[in-house]
């Protein structure tokens, strides 16, 4: 299962573990990663993504489908079909 979101493209990021001696170590930083059913109302269909805790709360400011619009404006492929039915 690949740790990205589908809509921002956040993946993860590496860096190092700092001991209390200051020794390093590798590790990774992981996105907060959550799996999410939406309601598209405009097209009547259930979506389900992979998001990360921001970008729902960009989805509940805005709308799933004011934002899932502004994306592709941005041309950012989202893999959710749009088409008003």
């Amino acid at each position: 299962m690949s740790k990205v979101c589908q809509l921002t493209g956040k993946r993860p990021i590496s860096g190092n573990n700092v001991s209390f001696s200051n020794r390093k170590t590798k590790r990774r930083f992981l996105p907060n990663l959550q799996k999410k059913r939406f309601f598209i109302p405009e097209t009547g269909q259930w979506v389900s993504l992979k998001l990360t805790t921001g970008a729902i709360r960009n989805i509940n400011r805005l709308g799933i489908f004011a934002y899932l619009k502004k994306l592709e404006r941005k041309g950012v492929h989202t893999g959710v079909d749009l088409t008003v039915k």
